[in-house]
């Protein structure tokens, strides 16, 4: 009787490994995460320049996009890019072909922007949230930094009207050539608004209890499974992250509040979900991957910079399926080939990381060429 306890060196998982997600095959476990960059102009068409910077970062195993508005009222930053008009599906299908001609994977970031926006950002269209609580905090608009408004509470119907741009969005984005979709349920967004009892103040079938502050996001992601299937959709979720107001402070409610989400959206077998947390191997984002079942890319580094033995260590310790990477993907659009080899990285230049052209988006050097 020969032993089985030792594995074949091809099947030692490491941070290089494929995996699939999904309907989604990824040649490595290295995710770039969704990085807001402002460079769709005011138009929210992708243009050449945002093309080759998505085009030049194929080598990662997934690009998930930056967040595009789902409805010209959800925008939530000056060129921020859209999936509302025919132009923006034609600039992202530009996008997703540049991407699969160097035989990469990208799936788009669907993000309504909630309360985190302004008359100045969104065209003079409405701010809408669950209640009607401001952030306290300032937004940049392109006549400078305003306080955020006090957001109009949405009507069970204009909820309803939310949900619908969301599928609408997940089918031009399919048809636009995507592998996938990535529902925005993070950050102080409108998603992650209903699910914090500090943005959610409601008292009907949205609001109150843990089940009914998920009630609106296990609609949505229920939805855009059904409209464009499940195997391509992925969800990001923020628990305890405590940003745009959107607070959760109460480990326990928390818990409920992501536990009864992830317990209904199990069934329906998502690509995968996306947790950004200071902790992704600790006891919350663990029980949370234990609810949920399926594949899970980890995502710590929003506070710090996640590096290369970090992302090696949780896919090799098996906390999580896949690493999403933000600041040095925006610094090294060849960083598998970076950390494949242990070379070194480019200098991040985080001044410019919001700019509005091609330095510090795509003047970054490829190592062949550094």
């Amino acid at each position: 009787m020969t032993s089985s306890s030792a594995a074949p060196a091809s099947d030692v998982v490491s941070l290089f490994s494929p995996v699939t997600l999904g309907d989604i095959v990824l040649a490595n476990r290295v995710v770039m995460a969704p990085l807001t960059r402002s460079r769709s102009g005011s138009s929210g068409v992708p243009g050449d320049l945002v093309v080759e910077h998505y085009r030049q970062r194929a080598s990662i195993g997934l690009i998930i996009t930056e967040g595009t508005y789902t409805s010209h009222e959800s925008q939530a930053f000056v060129g921020q890019p859209g999936m509302v008009t025919d132009e923006q599906v034609a600039g992202w299908r530009r996008v997703a072909e540049a991407v699969h001609a160097r035989g990469g994977r990208v799936v788009m970031q669907l993000m309504h922007g909630g309360r985190a926006t302004h008359p100045d950002i969104n065209g003079g269209r409405r701010v809408v949230a669950p209640s009607a609580l401001a952030i306290d905090a300032e937004t940049h608009t392109e006549t400078g930094k305003k306080p955020y408004p006090v957001p109009e509470a949405l009507t069970v119907e204009e909820a309803r009207t939310a949900l619908e741009d969301f599928v609408a969005a997940a089918r031009r984005a399919v048809e636009a050539g995507m592998d996938g979709v990535e529902i925005h349920g993070a950050n102080g967004y409108l998603l992650h608004e209903f699910l914090s009892p500090a943005s959610n103040r409601r008292t009907d079938e949205y609001g109150g209890s843990p089940e009914n502050r998920a009630r609106f996001v296990v609609e949505v992601v229920t939805a855009v499974a059904n409209a464009v299937g499940a195997g391509r959709v992925g969800l990001r979720i923020s628990p305890e992250h405590n940003i745009q107001d959107a607070l959760e402070t109460d480990r326990d409610d928390v818990l409920a509040t992501y536990g009864t989400l992830l317990d209904q959206l199990r069934p329906l077998g998502l690509a995968y979900l996306s947790v950004l947390h200071k902790e992704p191997e600790g006891q919350l984002a663990q029980e949370l991957r234990r609810r949920f079942g399926g594949k899970v890319i980890a995502n710590s580094g929003f506070a710090s910079v996640t590096t290369r033995d970090e992302a090696a260590r949780l896919i090799e310790a098996a906390h999580a399926d896949a690493v999403a990477v933000g600041r040095a993907v925006i610094a090294n659009p060849d960083l598998v080939e970076r950390w494949q080899g242990e070379h070194p990285e480019n200098e991040q230049r985080p001044a410019l990381f919001y700019a509005t052209g091609a330095e510090g988006y795509t003047d970054y050097p490829f190592l062949r060429a550094s």
